[in-house]
């Protein structure tokens, strides 16, 4: 055997057990070139697009459900919970990108290469449970912004999700630009439809800086915490985790620590941007619900479909409505192009299996529409607005065993060398996985009845 095809041995002083691994998202791994001479904002523009991507994840129906309870039942109270959960997934969103990009791993890759087999595949099996919870929330929220718009039956509308499947092979083969493309520009159709929602319900910009501080009563009141919990699952996505430390990948530059270092900053302040347009879309719809809805004595207000009917008549502008669906179906659809991405880099990174993308679609859409199919046919509109939620405690309870290994990973200096983190940063960065693991075994503890 010709040993120089062979791979280097491997190197248990760095941290990793392997010295190297099989790109990540192969396809479009460093197929952006950044023009090393170019100036910031040129090389800014070249670094932008991952961070939109991730964003996504931040504004799915799943956000929907979870905002408008919490604004139609508690006013603004909760809107302090949105601005915590996105400084956590700024960070979170930070040593994503940095993983990636000092290391050459995503998440997934990291955790195969540094746990054993069992923890390995649990953490896997973990993670798609997560996924197949994510993709619940978007089939449900395209189909309902399908019934409101078209008239589409929810049965049918679940069932048509399936056919986004091709939108994503067109434009993965058009190439990872054309990609992000699409995606920013749904992402600014969503900014301006709820931008004019928030002109049309007035809300009292006193009460708005009011529910932007913290309240103990979110974590005593427990229908209060559960919401709040899934509004930090709805927020803070594990997937993205593994999505993000993945596509920071697909840039080229230059591969020297000076090259990483910049790769690095340029990267955080695209997530750190993008996720600032989630905290106003998250915030918004919120607001939106407690302008119209709880200030009118409507706190019932947890179905999609109700807040689409009411929100025209309660404001008085014929095109609020419209304009909610329109951006529902908008935010659906790109949640579908992101996770297609994630489950392809999950099972690829824990597995080191590929399929081809149009299968592992297939695969997971299969896994989200069964149970919208059956919740949908037996208990219509009623039961889908506790799925979204229920699927959005769900990503949250999976969370810790995707920010525990990523806080481990880039807090180790043999794994990261001169890229580990700083004293202040490993410091914030536990504080916000512990933070997680108790909000989790709280909202666990009420809801199992052990806390009397």
């Amino acid at each position: 055997m010709n040993s120089a095809t062979q791979l280097p041995p491997p190197t248990p002083d760095d941290g990793w057990r392997h010295a190297r691994v099989a790109p990540s998202l192969p396809e479009s791994h460093r197929s952006i070139a950044v023009p090393a001479s170019a100036g910031f904002w040129r090389k800014m523009i070249a670094f932008s697009g991952p961070g939109y991507l991730v964003a996504v994840g931040y504004m799915d129906p799943g956000n929907w459900a979870t905002d408008l309870a919490g604004g139609s039942q508690f006013g603004y109270t909760l809107l302090s919970v949105i601005v915590i959960s996105n400084l956590i997934a700024i960070l979170l969103q930070s040593l994503c990108a940095k993983l990636g990009i000092a290391t050459g791993r995503d998440l997934a890759q990291a955790c195969r290469d540094h746990y054993p087999r069992s923890v390995s595949n649990a953490l896997w099996v973990l993670c798609e449970l997560a996924i197949a919870a994510c993709d619940l929330a978007e089939v449900i929220g395209t189909a309902i912004a399908l019934n409101l718009l078209f008239g589409i039956p929810l049965v049918w509308g679940v069932v048509l999700t399936s056919l986004d499947v091709l939108v994503v092979l067109f434009l993965a083969n058009r190439g990872f630009r054309y990609l992000e493309a699409m995606v920013i520009a749904l992402v600014a159709l969503i900014g301006v439809c709820f931008g004019l929602e928030i002109l049309f319900s007035q809300p009292a910009i006193r009460d708005i800086l009011g529910g932007l501080l913290p309240t103990v009563e979110i974590i005593r009141n427990p229908q209060m915490l559960y919401i709040a919990i899934g509004i930090l699952g709805a927020t803070v996505m594990p997937h993205n985790l593994y999505l993000h430390s993945s596509i920071v990948q697909t840039r080229k530059y230059e591969q020297s620590a000076a090259g990483k270092r910049e790769a690095i900053r340029y990267a955080t302040i695209d997530s750190t941007t993008a996720l600032m347009f989630a905290l106003f879309i998250n915030g918004a719809i919120l607001i939106v619900s407690a302008a119209t809805f709880y200030q009118q004595g409507r706190h019932d207000i947890a179905e999609i479909q109700d807040a689409y009917q009411l929100l025209s008549p309660m404001l008085g502008v014929g095109a609020a409505s419209t304009l909610f669906a329109i951006a529902l179906l908008a935010s659906g659809q790109n949640s579908t192009l992101t996770g297609t991405l994630a489950g392809q880099i999950v099972m690829e990174g824990f597995l080191n299996l590929r399929l081809r993308p149009w299968l592992r679609r297939l695969i997971t859409r299969a896994v989200a529409i069964v149970p919208a199919v059956i919740v949908t046919a037996l208990y219509g509109e009623s039961g889908t607005a506790r799925l979204l939620i229920f699927s959005q405690v769900v990503l949250s309870l999976q969370l810790p065993f995707a920010v525990i290994p990523l806080v481990l990973f880039t807090s180790d200096r043999r794994k990261m060398g001169e890229f580990a983190n700083s004293w202040w940063v490993k410091w914030l960065a536990w504080l916000t996985a512990a933070v997680i693991v108790v909000l989790n075994l709280k909202l666990l503890l009420d809801f199992t009845g052990v806390t009397g």
